[in-house]
């Protein structure tokens, strides 16, 4: 299990390393009961984080996600940027399964394609 849906108040993120490297290497948004996963990485640089500090993925009013180094801005449903320098462009999405119990699991050697796809 990676978290428990709970555990991320509605309409916010929350980075997470379940790779154990040291630093977030995805995120999760909540919005009511449902979540969406990203490969923190930006489409923009493939190397480049999006949050200034942890788990600061949103925008000020909550309804986007935002690179802080590029500004560029992304739907949080599918992850497509919509304003920014990688307009068009999107972030790579992690599926995830979140069971009754509210338990979010996800599978490391998707996540670890799902990165290696972002880095190229």
């Amino acid at each position: 299990m990676l978290a428990k849906l709970t555990e991320i108040s509605n309409g916010q993120a929350k980075g997470f390393d379940p790779l154990n490297n040291g630093q977030d290497s995805m995120f999760i948004v909540r919005q009511d009961d449902k979540a969406y996963a990203y490969v923190d990485i930006c489409p923009h640089y493939s190397s480049t984080t999006l949050p200034w500090k942890k788990d600061r993925y949103l925008s000020a009013d909550n309804k986007h996600i935002v690179c802080a180094a590029h500004r560029a801005v992304f739907d949080i449903q599918d992850g497509t940027c919509v304003n920014g320098p990688c307009l068009g462009q999107a972030l790579k999405k992690i599926e995830i399964v979140v069971s009754s119990d509210h338990e979010i699991r996800i599978n490391l050697d998707t996540l670890r394609n799902a990165i290696n796809e972002s880095m190229r």
